[in-house]
């Protein structure tokens, strides 16, 4: 058995390749982030391999990575669903589609970069972010909306 028999995702044998000698050498960061930038630059549209290189850099502590990568499938899905640049004519849409498959990643994605953000430090940028995917679905998409009650619970006297 291979190691491109025992992956889902749908792209060609090279990259599964490459994902899974990446996980087979996580504990090398520098080597397993080479099979990693070697699957985005063959890869860097497909949405499952976004998805892996996310989950890496967020679990190797590389967040300006993860927030580049999670960036980068918000934008895609902008430009294939046509979205608009307005949050208030483009919540609607999220709302009426959520449960569609292009969108759920959307939201998802959108989410993390918000959790990414409050990771680095960008206290304001992430509770926007978290507080639209709130406005959606408080109970989904990354736990955006337990990020945005921690980011905005006033802090106690001790």
């Amino acid at each position: 058995m291979t190691a491109t028999t025992l992956s889902w995702y749908d792209v060609p044998s090279e990259i599964k390749d490459l994902l899974h000698s990446a996980a087979a050498t996580w504990e090398d960061t520098e080597l397993s982030e080479q099979y990693i930038l070697e699957a985005l630059s063959k890869a860097e549209t497909n949405f499952d391999v976004l998805i892996a290189a996310y989950r890496y850099f967020f679990y190797k502590n590389k967040p300006e990575m993860a927030l580049q990568i999670a960036q980068k499938v918000v934008d895609r899905i902008r430009i294939l669903e046509q979205f608009p640049e307005s949050w208030q004519e483009l919540k609607p849409i999220l709302l009426d589609r959520r449960d569609d498959p292009n969108i759920r990643l959307y939201l998802n994605a959108y989410g993390a970069s918000g959790l990414v953000l409050a990771k680095l430090g960008e206290l304001e940028k992430a509770k926007e972010i978290t507080a639209r995917i709130k406005e959606i679905d408080g109970k989904e998409f990354g736990g955006a909306a337990v990020v945005f009650d921690v980011l905005t619970q006033p802090l106690e006297d001790e």
